[in-house]
């Protein structure tokens, strides 16, 4: 019999449980978790605890699924990087206006693009393909 997203995500807990109880150790653990996101079947979901204390997949509940950072948490997020690079852009920028005024306006090349172009590049393309994740399965 084929199994469920959900089917997946109870023995996604069963796996969590007995991790945390010491059956199994992390290298194991994270191996079956590999298996447990390909698995198609009930057969195949039960030989991944066939060496485990048994549970029956039927009546066990889905484990509460983390939760996604909020939108608002997420735009925090950009907001306080976009924040950093403004914050260091505009320190290199001060540096270079000294450094061409304490030489008689004789500015130099303008070295703080280098900082800012590679970093904003960066930001740009975290920004705009943030928030794709998707779930494993799909």
């Amino acid at each position: 019999m084929r199994a469920s997203d959900g089917d997946r995500d109870k023995v996604a807990g069963v796996l969590r449980e007995h991790y945390a109880q010491g059956r199994l150790t992390g290298e194991e653990f994270d191996e079956r978790l590999e298996r447990l996101y390909s698995s198609r079947t009930y057969g195949e979901l039960a030989r991944l605890t066939s060496d485990l204390p048994d549970v029956d997949l039927r009546r066990m509940t889905a484990a509460p699924v983390p939760a996604n950072p909020s939108r608002e948490a997420q735009r925090r997020g950009v907001a306080a990087m976009w924040g950093s690079w403004a914050v260091a852009s505009g320190v290199n920028w001060v540096i270079w206006l000294i450094i061409g005024v304490t030489n008689g306006l004789d500015f130099p090349y303008p070295w703080p693009l280098w900082v800012m172009g590679p970093w904003g590049v960066m930001l740009l393309v975290a920004t705009v393909l943030g928030g794709r994740g998707g779930h494993p399965n799909r």
